[in-house]
C-alpha cells in the first residue's frame, strides 16, 4: 500500500500522487479496491462520427464556396473549413474530458470566439467577414457537434437542454444580421438559421415537456 509522506495516510490504488495534497507517494502500489466503471459511450464510435462530420463540413464548405462569387473578401473556403472543424472537435474534446456542463461551455465558446472575431474584423477595417462567416459557421458547427455528442455519449437531458436551447437562439442571430443587411454574403447566415429553426422545432416536438420542466425548475415557477 502506498503512503503519502505529507499527509501520512495510506492510499489504495494505482495513485502516483496523493489525491489530497498532490505530493508523490512512496511505497508499493496496490490494485484499486473500486471496480472499473465502463464508459457509457464508445470512443471509437464518437471518433468515427466526428471524422464523418468533419468530412461533411469540408464538402459543404466547398459547395458553399461554389455558390458564392469567387474572391469575396472574408475568411474564404480554407479558413471557413478550419473554423467549422475546429469548433466541432473543440466541443467534442470538452465533452470527453469534462463530461459536465458541456452545453454551457459551448455557449461560452460561441460567445467568446464571436466577440473576438468581431473585434478583429473592426481592427482590420471592418469588411463584415466576422458576421458573414465566423458567427454563422461557429454557431452551426457547435450545434452540430453538441447534437452528435449528446446522442453518442447518452448525456442526461437535464444537464444540457437549457443551454442547448440558448445555442439555438444564438444561432438565429445571423438571420437578424441578414435582415439588417450587415452581411456581404447571405448564404452562410441563411443555412445557419435554417439549421437552428429545424433544431428548435425538433427540440420542442421531441422534448417539449422536459424543456418546460427544466425552465420551471430553474426559474422557480
Amino acid at each position: 500500500m502506498s503512503l503519502c509522506p505529507s499527509c501520512l495516510v495510506d492510499i489504495e490504488g494505482e495513485w502516483t500522487r496523493c489525491p489530497l495534497c498532490g505530493a508523490a507517494v512512496v511505497g508499493e502500489r496496490t490494485p484499486s479496491p473500486l471496480p472499473d466503471v465502463p464508459l457509457r459511450f464508445s470512443r471509437r464510435r464518437l471518433l468515427r462520427a466526428l471524422v464523418l462530420a468533419s468530412l461533411g463540413v469540408v464538402l459543404a464548405s466547398f459547395a458553399v464556396q461554389l455558390l458564392i462569387t469567387p474572391g469575396v473578401p472574408g475568411l474564404g473556403v480554407l479558413r471557413s473549413i478550419w473554423l467549422a472543424i475546429a469548433a466541432l472537435w473543440m466541443v467534442a474534446l470538452m465533452a470527453v474530458h469534462k463530461r459536465r456542463n458541456i452545453a454551457k461551455s459551448t455557449v461560452y465558446l460561441v460567445v467568446i470566439v464571436s466577440l473576438v472575431s468581431v473585434y478583429w474584423d473592426y481592427l482590420l477595417g471592418w469588411s463584415a467577414w466576422s458576421l458573414t462567416f465566423v458567427v454563422p459557421i461557429l454557431c452551426a458547427s457547435s450545434l452540430l457537434a453538441l447534437i452528435l455528442v449528446v446522442r453518442l455519449m447518452r448525456i442526461d437531458l437535464g444537464e444540457h437542454i437549457i443551454y442547448s436551447g440558448l445555442i439555438v437562439v444564438l444561432g438565429l442571430t445571423p438571420l437578424v444580421f441578414l435582415a439588417l443587411g450587415w452581411v456581404s454574403v447571405g448564404l452562410p447566415s441563411a443555412l445557419c438559421g435554417a439549421l437552428c429553426v429545424v433544431a428548435l422545432g425538433l427540440l420542442q416536438l421531441a422534448r417539449g415537456a422536459e424543456v418546460r420542466h427544466e425552465l420551471a425548475k430553474r426559474l422557480h415557477l
